[in-house]
């Protein structure tokens, strides 16, 4: 496995930097800080960040095929006006339920949105969460149960296979997925973490269906063939706490990767300073245009 050279893009210090995703019309990243409760938008060509104060914890942001974006927060699903500077509520599945928030999600190929919960204290211990999509009619559907961090999710080019990260698990997961239908079957393990490689958090997949997966307290991004069950490339970076990556740029060969300061003490800090900034690297592969919700 060759070393893959990583380069920070911004000097940002985010709490918990996380849900980077490449918006290809705009030539902009999306990213968010959930404890900071800020949705980002990094410019990579002019090294330019802005950002909006969402007034909740977001979990992830997707963008929206009639413009703007749309968001999992603490309080459901969401878009954002970017004229009033707010946002206005779609859907909220899990509204009996206030000591839950969502976290990360992405769209399928059809342009749902697919977004889970977790626990806000306690989500190593609490399997409390739950595994959504939101339709372009804004209906919800519920689709895996007792989830503990509901994380990482990608599909596959032929949209036949789905694969997502339930923290807890200390996995990655597969099931067979019904494009047309919006629906999953038959899931099965395709990586179980080895002890010492850290939590798996966000996901990302490149052209040839190889699974880039961020660790938290793992200090690196593995490239994993979910065929073989087996790491087969890494990106180690100067950070313990790597949330998520996602393909960009122009020919979509850039991975853009996420960390988080949260959970690091004041003496492991003084260890590694550039924890909760923007990273960019060059994998020598390719990503695949992220989809946009339809609703």
């Amino acid at each position: 496995m060759s070393e893959i050279r990583v380069n920070r893009v911004l000097e940002v210090r985010a709490n918990l930097g996380e849900g980077p995703i490449w918006d290809a019309d705009a030539k902009v990243l999306w990213w968010l800080d959930i404890l900071g409760k800020k949705l980002h938008q990094f410019h990579p060509d002019s090294g330019r960040d802005e950002t909006w104060d969402l007034g909740q914890m977001p979990g992830t942001v997707v963008c929206r095929q009639k413009g703007g974006v749309v968001l999992a927060v603490e309080d459901g699903f969401a878009e954002f006006d970017f004229k009033a500077e707010k946002l206005i509520a779609l859907a909220n599945p899990e509204h009996d339920k206030p000591e839950n928030r969502f976290n990360d999600g992405k769209c399928d190929p059809s342009g749902r949105f697919w977004a889970g919960t977790m626990h806000k204290v306690d989500a190593l211990t609490k399997s409390s969460g739950a595994l959504y999509s939101l339709d372009a009619d804004h209906r919800v559907a519920k689709h895996v149960d007792s989830v503990g961090v509901s994380n990482g999710i990608v599909w596959t080019q032929d949209a036949k296979t789905m694969y997502y990260i339930d923290t807890v698990s200390a996995a990655v997961d597969a099931f067979d997925f019904d494009n047309g239908a919006g629906k999953v079957s038959r899931r099965r393990t395709v990586f179980q973490v080895p002890q010492g490689m850290g939590l798996p958090d966000g996901m990302a997949i490149d052209d040839s269906g190889k699974l880039w997966v961020s660790f938290w307290d793992g200090w690196q991004v593995a490239r994993i063939c979910p065929i073989e069950g087996k790491v087969i490339g890494k990106i180690e970076l100067p950070v313990a706490n790597v949330t998520a990556c996602a393909f960009g740029g122009a020919a979509l060969d850039q991975l853009f990767i996420t960390t988080a300061r949260a959970g690091v003490s004041d003496e492991d800090l003084e260890k590694q300073p550039l924890a909760g900034d923007l990273f960019m690297a060059q994998p020598g592969v390719h990503g695949v245009v992220s989809a946009k919700f339809a609703g």
